[in-house]
């Protein structure tokens, strides 16, 4: 078999810009790259010397997709290097809200994204052109139920503006939520059967034996607190992330790589989630899962779809929960006071895993911040992925081992705009 050079200059249906080349020598596959060339946008460096209340409204402009994990991922540190407390209704409300942009976030990337790729289309447009046109219809209905929650309670659809340090600017009062839970009853029924629809795809038979990272909650699936802990033992608060993980540049990305701190490559996000928190998910939720054939560990990373699939039909359920049990908070927010402290939260953005790191001074201004989104952490396995998958491949058309190269890196639903960092410049003169 002769040498060959697999590459795709512009990576489609992805959040951002990003590319991949894999490298096939003497039959064997000797190199991959998912390869990250977006720029740097630099969030860490512009939010020093700013103050801490503005912290929820920058970050959330890192991604118009996911801005609500950002958001909570601040507030969530910097009222951890403060002391503040807030009260359990606001705790709720901020779940409610993260509800509300899982469902958006998991069925755009569900239908729009990756379903393309199991039905042999180029886009959702040409997917609903030839017949899908009612699946189209019912994810748009899906995620408008999503969109309509971060509205009521961020103050608009993209970047919401009712977050701050210690709660919310202003807290909802239950009749605010009426014509919501309407639509979220609709939603609940189409989100029954947007499991069924992907559980109806074609799937490669790849797995792999991963690591798996999340977030875990005694008593709740994860969204916005619990342990970070993994499938090999690892059970942490957030404060220790940076014990356990590092991350590291690379020639060929942007985007810093997440490793753990031996050097091994984990997996965050839905799957991540689904495995170690299964027994968590609502009734609801679990039946639908077992209907689409999920088991109680999942290795093959193409059934993340119907994974996403079952954590939206879950937010819709959690979401219901919430607004039927909902009391109004006596405030909207804790009160703030500023300290020389250094605060650390992890969230469970769409994607997976997000942490943030905020060292702040006693007028209330950053001095640091660190953020670590999921997309950099599941670079190294999805380069692994693409090792793995395409080895007994090699002997197939060109095209299709470009289209299974795509589709898996389209598991991961990569967000490429979450570079946050600002690339340490070393200059060497003789």
């Amino acid at each position: 078999m002769p040498n060959k050079t697999i590459q795709v200059d512009l990576l489609a249906r992805v959040e951002g810009e990003g590319a991949f080349k894999v490298v096939v020598e003497n039959g064997r596959v000797t190199g991959t790259e998912f390869r990250i060339f977006e720029p740097p946008r630099f969030f860490e460096a512009f939010l020093r010397g700013r103050q801490y209340s503005e912290a929820p409204d920058i970050t959330a402009r890192i991604c118009g997709i996911c801005p609500v994990a950002y958001q909570m991922s601040s507030v969530h540190a910097i009222e951890a290097a403060f002391g503040v407390n807030v009260d359990d209704r606001i705790r709720t409300l901020r779940r409610l809200l993260y509800c509300g942009e899982w469902i958006e976030s998991h069925v755009l990337h569900v239908a729009m994204l990756h379903a393309p790729d199991f039905l042999g289309f180029e886009g959702a447009f040409d997917m609903a052109a030839a017949g899908h046109d009612a699946a189209v219809k019912m994810a748009l209905e899906l995620k408008k139920a999503g969109n309509e929650i971060v509205s009521v309670l961020g103050g608009r659809e993209v970047h919401p503006i009712n977050v701050r340090v210690g709660g919310f600017y202003k807290a909802p009062a239950k009749r605010d939520f009426a014509h919501l839970r309407e639509s979220l009853l609709r939603a609940r029924d189409l989100a029954e059967r947007f499991v069924d629809w992907t559980a109806s795809f074609d799937f490669p038979d790849k797995e792999r034996d991963y690591t798996f990272v999340s977030l875990r909650h005694p008593n709740e699936y994860p969204m916005n607190n619990g342990q970070i802990v993994s499938n090999r033992g690892l059970n942490i608060a957030a404060s220790q992330f940076n014990d356990h993980f590092r991350e590291e540049h690379v020639a060929h990305s942007n985007a810093l790589q997440g490793f753990m701190t031996d050097g091994s490559a984990y997996l965050c996000g839905p799957l991540a989630r689904y495995n170690l928190n299964r027994h968590l998910l609502s009734e609801r939720a679990l039946a639908a899962a077992k209907r689409a054939g999920l088991q109680e560990t999942c290795l093959n990373p193409f059934k993340s779809i119907i994974v996403r699939a079952v954590e939206t039909l879950y937010a819709v359920d959690e979401a219901l929960r919430i607004i039927d049990g909902y009391e109004e908070p006596d405030a909207a927010y804790a009160e703030v006071v500023p300290r020389d402290a250094v605060g650390m939260a992890a969230t469970e953005a769409p994607r997976g895993l997000l942490f943030h790191r905020y060292r702040l001074t006693a007028d209330g201004a950053i001095a640091e911040a660190q953020i670590v989104p999921p997309t950099s952490q599941n670079q190294p396995t999805i380069e692994a992925d693409l090792a793995s998958f395409i080895g007994d491949l090699l002997d197939r058309p060109e095209d299709e081992i470009r289209h299974l190269c795509e589709q898996t890196i389209r598991n991961y639903d990569p967000c490429i705009s979450c570079a946050t960092h600002f690339l340490k410049l070393d200059i060497v003169r003789t």
